[in-house]
């Protein structure tokens, strides 16, 4: 099959969507992605920025507007990502971008599943309660809390995510988790070295444990904002072990502006801007996935292996822990 038309065959899974709709970055650009040939996509709409009070009310806000979009629809299990694709409309899930919004609360966990939320980075750069994080002066692994925090996840079904989390506390995860353990949305420190970027046994230590490494589309993680730059960091990983244990978390942002503002503001969380760790300051877009599935055809793949890329790897790995 050509790879225009394996493209269009196949099922487009995007683990990971920035939502923030104050910024230009929420329901509006649906459209876009389903355009795209995108079927589904994952959102965060609260975090380590938010209390509990703060991200219930950015979980109802987000769900309101999920609903509320013609083209999308709100899904709770793999099945209606197929029944929503089958009916053109574009899947959309939930997840949350650090766990500061437990506030030591496992309980939260299983309401936060029952509101929609099916996989968290519980750590976000820094140290926390949890752990340690990618950006911090120590590297720590999980805290007891930590550890009991991924017992409750894998109990309620919610997917554990390394990404944004420091070396050790990944490593801590993968060994202590009973189910498989993602990287949601990185790229590899093999090909281009940042603070962010997943490392070698970090990669072996996913796949052994039936993870998938999901690819983002940072520029500053890839190095380069380009489709041979984003197919390599996909190849490294395929090549290492396995094309299972890779795929699609491209993180878009649509206007980097506040990105770049939040940044500034925050150096602690984001160190590095004077070296260039934030450059550049540029996001490959879902448009250009197309672009990718013919790199991944040029260089040898196997159709079936292409569609595990472009999403049957997600949907391997959330129908074993989903619940």
């Amino acid at each position: 099959m050509d790879a225009k038309a394996l493209f269009r065959d196949a099922l487009v899974w995007d683990m990971v969507f920035i939502y923030e709709p104050d910024m230009g970055n929420g329901a509006n650009l649906f459209d876009r992605y389903r355009s795209a040939g995108v079927d589904f996509i994952s959102v965060h709409p609260a975090g380590d920025r938010h209390n509990v009070g703060d991200a219930i009310k950015r979980l109802a806000r987000c769900r309101t507007e999920i609903k509320a979009h013609p083209n999308a629809v709100l899904i709770e299990s793999v099945d209606d990502i197929l029944a929503a694709r089958a009916a053109g409309k574009l899947a959309v899930s939930i997840h949350l971008e650090g766990f500061r919004c437990l506030e030591r609360d496992l309980n939260l966990i299983e309401t936060y599943y029952q509101l929609g939320v099916r996989f968290v980075h519980p750590i976000f750069n820094l140290i926390s309660e949890i752990g340690g994080g990618c950006a911090d002066r120590y590297d720590i692994g999980l805290t007891k809390l930590g550890v009991r925090m991924v017992g409750e996840m894998n109990r309620v079904g919610m997917l554990v995510d390394g990404a944004h989390a420091g070396y050790r506390a990944t490593l801590d995860m993968m060994e202590v988790s009973t189910d498989p353990v993602i990287f949601s949305h990185l790229a590899c420190y093999g090909v281009h070295p940042h603070m962010r970027n997943v490392r070698d046994d970090q990669i072996k230590a996913c796949a052994g444990k039936g993870g998938v490494i999901g690819i983002t589309g940072g520029g500053f993680y890839l190095g380069a904002v380009t489709p041979e730059r984003y197919f390599q960091h996909l190849d490294y990983v395929a090549q290492m072990v396995g094309h299972e244990h890779v795929g699609v978390g491209l993180d878009y942002l649509d206007n980097v502006a506040p990105l770049a503002a939040i940044i500034d503001a925050r150096p602690d969380e984001w160190p590095g801007k004077e070296q260039g760790a934030w450059e550049p300051m540029a996001f490959f877009p879902p448009d250009r996935l197309g672009d990718v599935t013919e790199l991944m055809l040029k260089h040898g793949y196997t159709d079936s292996q292409v569609r595990g890329v472009l999403g049957e790897n997600w949907l391997r790995i959330c129908r074993k822990v989903w619940k």
